[in-house]
């Protein structure tokens, strides 16, 4: 007897039809809940949604405070799609992939209806120290991943190192300039 036999021709289209308006309204539904976001000009790989969402892990992980910290974090997340653009296409679409998957973090591992880029600053740095500490690897690798770059691009930045109290890089045992060796 086959174990199928319970679906006719009719049921199983009535099934499938309402399966894939199910899929339909789910996929709607997260659409709708990542919002829309306002349009950035001069991006080379990026799209809006996407450098949001970047805007807002670099202003979760870094320590810039005050009035310049979004031109800080809007600097290094458009540095970040200037790294794309010489990347590999496998790695570009795993970083685009990253960044979907830490949009809809707070939805996939907290059941929350908003998203990474919707959660107020400090939910959204609790949020993010979530991923940092995670049991998931795919959550730390993701982290580690963006972590190393701001980092690497952020302390780099001579134009931080005020905010940050370090006075620059010693010259001490650098030969004078002019001087012969």
């Amino acid at each position: 007897m086959d174990a199928f036999a319970f679906l006719r021709r009719r049921t199983f289209l009535k099934l499938g039809v309402a399966g894939l308006a199910g899929l339909g309204v789910a996929g709607g539904g997260l659409v709708a809940l990542r919002g829309s976001a306002l349009a950035v000009g001069g991006l080379g790989v990026l799209d809006a949604h996407r450098f949001r969402t970047l805007l807002a892990i670099a202003e979760a992980q870094l320590p810039v405070e005050g009035a310049g910290a979004g031109a800080v974090c809007d600097r290094l997340a458009r540095l970040f799609d200037g790294f794309l653009q010489g990347e590999h296409e496998e790695n570009v679409g795993d970083l685009k992939t990253a960044l979907l998957l830490v949009e809809y973090g707070p939805v996939i591992f907290e059941r929350r209806l908003t998203t990474f880029s919707n959660l107020v600053p400090d939910q959204r740095r609790r949020h993010w120290r979530g991923w940092m500490e995670s049991e998931l690897a795919v959550r730390r690798q993701v982290s580690l991943a963006f972590r190393k770059f701001f980092h690497a691009v952020f302390f780099d930045d001579p134009a931080v190192w005020p905010q940050i109290g370090y006075p620059g890089p010693s010259l001490w045992g650098m030969p004078k300039e002019g001087a012969t060796p």
